[in-house]
């Protein structure tokens, strides 16, 4: 006890007291940092449970049943919609690829009966040799279909006005409803649909819907944070103990 004393009063002392400081300072940062990654673990646990409540969820209906305004609660909801596909607004998603193989994907309006309003399916990958219109066309469907698959997201550019093209855009590198919107001929729902794969033998191919609810290394990262706090202040002590001895024995 007589050592921790002396080691206090010294760290507090005229010599070291603005070195204590920088350390207690350097301490508290670290310290603060591995309460970050601690809080973005919470962060990330309260998303995985909204995830795993929508995959548990029953599927949704997009034209029968009503849907919240609160998108993001729609993300990754399992739905089936009907309707008949509008192919001469059939879109390309491009630089898509299939196991390294270059190609595009089919984004296709699928129009509710009535036809006032749309919702945009990806159909899946085609290769880049077929992404034509004449070879395109031999993707078609017609009639009455129903499309069961997951909701995804709009993916507009953050910071960036609509840009409305004079003339219609069939080929797109990203699925930017509020962008397309203005192109079709009805309104389209403000989320789109990721078709669910057959046995993937036949072209259009589709992958399974791929989600991650790990708690990612945020845990392992706040540990190595608190260790490395508590570690300069150990390192600390020593050498203030050390430097004391030092001074005793001159």
């Amino acid at each position: 006890m007589k050592d921790v004393g002396q080691i206090v009063r010294a760290m507090f002392s005229r010599k070291w007291w603005w070195v204590t400081l920088l350390v207690l300072l350097m301490m508290v940062v670290l310290a603060r940092l591995g309460v970050w990654q601690l809080d973005r673990l919470d962060q990330r646990r309260a998303k995985n449970a909204v995830v795993a409540s929508a995959l548990a969820s029953s599927p949704i209906d997009l034209f029968e049943d009503t849907l919240t305004d609160d998108l993001p609660a729609l993300q990754n909801r399992q739905v089936r919609v009907s309707g008949e596909y509008d192919l001469e607004n059939q879109l390309v998603l491009k630089v898509q690829n299939w196991d390294g193989r270059a190609g595009a994907h089919l984004i296709t309006p699928l129009l509710e009966a009535g036809g006032e309003r749309a919702v945009l399916v990806d159909r899946g990958w085609i290769p880049e040799v077929d992404n034509n219109p004449v070879d395109r066309a031999t993707y078609d469907v017609t009639g009455q279909v129903k499309v069961e698959g997951y909701t995804a997201m709009s993916q507009a550019l953050r910071g960036r006005e609509i840009s409305v093209p004079e003339e219609p855009v069939t080929e797109w590198y990203r699925v930017d409803i509020a962008a397309i919107q203005p192109q079709m001929p009805y309104e389209l729902l403000p989320i789109y649909v990721m078709q669910a794969p057959g046995d993937n033998q036949t072209l259009p191919y589709r992958r399974e819907q791929e989600i991650d609810l790990s708690e990612g290394s945020h845990f392992g990262y706040a540990v190595q944070w608190f260790i490395f706090s508590l570690g300069l202040g150990i390192a600390y002590v020593v050498y203030v103990r050390k430097s004391m001895k030092e001074g005793e024995s001159a």
